[in-house]
């Protein structure tokens, strides 16, 4: 599924081998948005499906946070009935959306005053960085091309920060929830990670979540969990909210910005880097 986020609309486009395994869905299955809306072209050449809606159409929602506008909208798979209405061979997708833009921007008379330094160039090395969250696969080579697990499974999950040309910077964990739906505070909702950086997943019974010591870079965090469902609910698709945060790499880790796993050898949590005390309250649940 590629999005492209333009000024005024978003455009979807969907391989109609959406689950990469041979089998085309039809267009008529797929759908854009809470109204549902169909799609607007059909690429027999390249077995494509295309959805153009503006950014408020088809009941899509928008945020407003201090520094973006945020509107999402999901993409939705309801396979029909087959022949044989006594099976399925296909279960139901649905595939978040999301386009960010920036609220902040400058506009300047600097073309006809060429001696002026351009004031977005000046500032966008020192505003802008770009945090990502990805599945990885098992040698952490690549993302994951697949996202489906079975229970028994391990996620590795890399936390990145491009920096560019930033002063060098630490990136941190600060807090991971696992949830049905999309948002941290849907309900139900389990914290994996927390307390400013405690993986509190690996403290349960019968798992062995940690984060990945050493870190390859210092703008880079990996972390694995076990595979998990929430009990007594059918759904097996699970939304996992991080919220990712820096420090200057020369910054000695301390309570409040941290990386620690409970190691059930030793009975005793662990930073991946400082000294040990500086995780003494994720056992209390205060930091």
């Amino acid at each position: 599924v590629a999005v492209q986020c333009r000024e005024a609309q978003l455009v979807v486009t969907v391989h109609r081998d959406l689950f990469g395994n041979g089998r085309l869905v039809s267009a008529a299955e797929l759908s854009l948005g809470p109204a549902a809306c169909g799609h607007s072209r059909l690429d027999p050449a390249r077995n494509t499906v295309t959805f153009s809606a503006g950014l408020h159409e088809c009941g899509s929602t928008v945020q407003v946070t201090p520094d973006s506008l945020i509107y999402r909208t999901l993409l939705t798979y309801e396979p029909g009935p087959g022949s044989n209405p006594v099976i399925v061979r296909s279960n139901p997708a649905v595939i978040p959306i999301e386009c960010h833009y920036p609220r902040r921007d400058n506009v300047s008379s600097g073309a006809i005053r060429p001696t002026w330094a351009p004031f977005k160039a000046a500032l966008a090395a020192r505003q802008q960085l770009l945090f990502s969250l990805r599945l990885m696969n098992e040698d952490w080579s690549a993302e994951r091309a697949f996202s489906g697990f079975r229970l028994g499974d391990v996620l590795n999950l890399q936390a990145e920060v491009g920096t560019q040309s930033h002063v060098p910077l630490r990136l941190f964990v600060d807090s991971c929830v696992a949830t049905l739906s999309p948002g941290a505070e849907a309900s139900p909702h389990y914290a994996i990670i927390d307390f400013n950086g405690c993986l509190v997943d690996g403290r349960s019974d019968a798992t062995s979540s940690a984060f990945v010591t050493p870190r390859p870079r210092q703008d880079v965090l990996r972390f694995q969990i076990d595979a998990f469902r929430f009990a007594g609910d059918p759904r097996n698709l699970i939304y996992i909210t991080c919220h990712l945060k820096v420090t200057p790499a020369e910054q000695s880790p301390d309570a409040l910005n941290k990386a620690c796993s409970f190691s059930k050898a030793r009975n005793a949590w662990a930073p991946v880097e400082g000294t040990r005390d500086i995780c003494g309250c994720c056992e209390a649940g205060s930091c």
